[in-house]
């Protein structure tokens, strides 16, 4: 692999950017002026002269024998925000860039697909991977050299972005057989990793024991003390915690079973202390940079609120905590109230960056920490008693080496550190520092909204207004629904993201993703429009991805010319990949529809080798895989939906079980013979409980029915 170390560059003959440009204000502008993605336009006024991904700008590269540089990042990335300032809005970076390379700057939220090739190439060539993220290209889109964040100088050995331009430039001009060579061996190993993994099968691989070898995998990694896994930066997983509680619930009497269950409940007590949690505003950022849940990085995901909803009413059908259903109603209301859309879409992100007061420069965490000074002035007589029960002090109460913020070192991030403080003042004070807040510059709003997110926040509605019985949750669901439907379909098929206008198609996630969420979506209201749809989502998700001879799913359409592999994402992250979510949704509609499920056992027969050799690099596979092993229950509910007997229903389903609404003469019931005999009983609403396709006696008192669920 080429190398770089810090060293003496040859002379490059350079031109000054722009010198016949007119001196205006923006003093530049590119072409990204002409885009619709927040993290495009971020960068229309830098002196690079940017191209967006598209065939116009590979046919530049090739008609002018030049290297592409890939740079790909997101408009809520502290660290893309860094290399921005100091090498792309640099005037002499910006004259070696333009004159020996195609820039092209990628949102890897609008192109999944993109990334995810070129973030493997940089994780197995550097052992790392991150955004911002830097690639060198052959004008074939090869990739021959990558990374990550440069700094804009040599430093502490690494060799600085102007280095790494000047040292590429010359590999081109003088070595470029050599260069060309190792593009084209790059790309043959990524298309051998993205090939075949076997044949589909998975005969060895026995629920139980897979899922079990993963617990004892989570409980190795995982931190006793303050809950989560691994150290530091600790990242919540809510993934890994969702494939807990599934083992939970199929193995509650075992020791392995309790053990699962109580990483979870400790991890999320200790997130929902920590200062990763917003305490007065709601919803959570996207780490902590330390193993104790204090200093958050600063950023909001839409992704993360999304799963940890889900995560914490699931603790809380558990065992009832009321601090689980708090917390999840906490980042409800903070999407419902920062994060929707006038349409009632959901926004995909805000910053970590916001300007700090009086300074007029940005800063990480500036909207968010506070001074002791602030709190005392804000709160008056209460704000002794809030210090105490937040631990906030005069010096911060950040553990020492951990603060990021430079600037604001020595500021607080509100922990929660006395469970027995009084709950209507701290409520109060909250309310009062919240609105203390919402005066300060706020953090950049990412507002495209990208369907995959949507679904996952769509699910997460509507299984809160299932688990809470709350019909508000389940009217913000629907509208998001609505839009996405309404305004994201083209021609059948789903759009990728929206903003101002339609954006790319969509890719496996937004597929899967939003298949899941309509299925949630169904259960919680009745509207077998939902079911409907989520019935189309799998199917064009399987002509358009599907993997036909190896099982799992592709990542990207077949055929797309700007994509050199597709690859099939075999890891659960910060999301959980597209096949992780179409085996669980092809699960819930073989149980739904009485249907075949063997597709589903295919895609995750495929990810077999995976499972077996490293189980909790997917834990929501896991989680498909045991509801694969699990006996069926459904649920057929006969009446209005929103009668007493069908909200008990609700409250009571687990992942495992599926809700079926019973409408005589409907679209189901015509796929299902036996709803047409579900009928109500004297006049009542019945709930028919069927395990193992055997049908209980129906119930028609709903605390019958709660006891026959609990």
């Amino acid at each position: 692999m080429i190398a770089f170390q810090p060293q003496a560059a040859k002379a490059l003959p350079i031109s000054p950017f722009g010198a016949e440009a007119a001196w205006v204000s923006p003093k530049h502008t590119n072409r990204l002026i002409g885009e619709k993605s927040p993290y495009l336009l971020q960068h229309a006024h830098n002196p690079v002269d940017w191209h967006a991904w598209k065939e116009e700008a590979f046919e530049k590269a090739r008609r002018e024998d030049k290297p592409i540089f890939l740079s790909i990042g997101y408009s809520t990335c502290h660290w893309c925000h860094v290399m921005e300032r100091e090498s792309f809005e640099n005037e002499e970076t910006a004259a070696l860039l333009n004159a020996y390379f195609i820039p092209i700057k990628v949102d890897r939220e609008e192109r999944p697909d993109v990334d995810r090739v070129y973030m493997t190439f940089v994780q197995a060539t550097t052992g790392s991977g991150g955004w911002p993220m830097s690639v060198w290209l052959t004008p074939d889109l090869q990739p021959f050299v990558g990374g990550t964040y440069f700094p804009p100088e040599d430093r502490y050995g690494r060799p600085g972005f102007g280095t790494v331009l000047r040292r590429l430039a010359e590999l081109w001009r003088d070595e470029r057989d050599r260069v060309l060579d190792q593009g084209q061996q790059i790309t043959e190993m990524l298309r051998q990793y993205a090939g075949p993994r076997g044949e589909g099968k998975s005969p060895e691989l026995e629920p139980l024991q897979t899922a079990l070898a993963a617990v004892r995998q989570a409980a190795e990694s995982f931190d006793g003390e303050m809950g989560g896994f691994g150290g530091a930066p600790k990242f919540p997983r809510p993934a890994m915690l969702d494939f807990l509680l599934a083992f939970y619930r199929r193995e509650p009497a075992s020791a392995e079973g309790q053990q699962a269950r109580e990483m979870v409940f400790h991890t999320l007590r200790s997130m929902a202390a920590g200062g990763m949690h917003d305490h007065l505003g709601g919803g959570f950022h996207r780490y902590s940079v330390d193993r104790f849940w204090h200093v958050p990085h600063y950023e909001k995901m839409l992704y993360d609120q999304a799963q940890l909803v889900v995560t914490y009413l699931e603790a809380w059908q558990i065992n009832g905590e009321p601090l689980f259903a708090a917390t999840a109603r906490d980042i409800l209301d903070y999407v419902r109230r920062d994060m929707t859309s006038p349409e009632g879409a959901f926004f995909s992100a805000e910053d970590a960056d916001s300007i700090i007061p009086g300074r007029m420069e940005k800063g990480e965490g500036a909207f968010y920490v506070w001074s002791k000074q602030e709190i005392d002035e804000a709160l008056g007589g209460d704000a002794a008693a809030f210090n105490r029960a937040y631990g906030v002090e005069a010096e911060g109460n950040s553990p020492p080496g951990s603060d990021p913020h430079g600037e604001l070192g020595g500021l607080n991030t509100l922990i929660r550190r006395d469970g027995e403080a009084d709950e209507e003042m701290l409520a109060r004070s909250r309310a009062i520092l919240l609105e203390r807040r919402s005066q300060r510059p706020r953090p950049h709003l990412d507002d495209k909204i990208l369907a995959a997110w949507n679904g996952l926040m769509i699910s997460a509605f509507a299984r809160a207004a299932m688990a809470l019985d709350d019909q508000a949750f389940a009217d913000a669901a629907r509208a998001a629904a609505m839009f996405i439907r309404g305004s994201m379909v083209r021609e059948g098929r789903l759009l990728r993201s929206w903003r101002e206008g339609p954006g790319p198609e969509g890719f496996a996630e937004d597929y899967a993703a939003m298949a899941g969420g309509a299925m949630d979506l169904y259960e919680a209201t009745g509207e077998i429009e939902w079911l409907q749809w989520a019935v189309e989502l799998q199917a064009t998700l399987n002509e358009l991805f599907l993997d036909r001879e190896q099982g799992g799913y592709f990542s990207a359409r077949e055929g797309d010319a700007g994509v050199i592999v597709r690859m099939k994402e075999d890891h659960d992250g910060a999301e959980p990949a597209a096949s992780s979510l179409a085996a669980r949704n092809a699960f819930r509609l073989a149980r739904m529809l009485d249907g075949d499920d063997s597709e589903a056992r295919r895609t995750v027969g495929a990810f077999a080798g995976q499972l077996s050799a490293a189980a909790t690099s997917m834990p929501a596979m896991l989680t498909a895989l045991l509801l694969s092993g699990a006996e069926p229950r459904q649920i057929v509910l006969a009446g209005e939906p929103s009668s007493p007997l069908a909200r008990v229903a609700r409250a009571m389903a687990t992942p495992e079980t599926v809700l079926l609404y019973a409408e005589p003469g409907s679209w189901l019931a015509e796929r299902l013979p036996f709803i047409r005999t579900a009928l109500k009983v004297d006049g009542k609403p019945a709930a028919y409980i069927c395990e193992n396709f055997t049908c209980q006696l129906p119930v028609t008192d709903p605390e019958a029915l709660r006891k026959a669920l609990r």
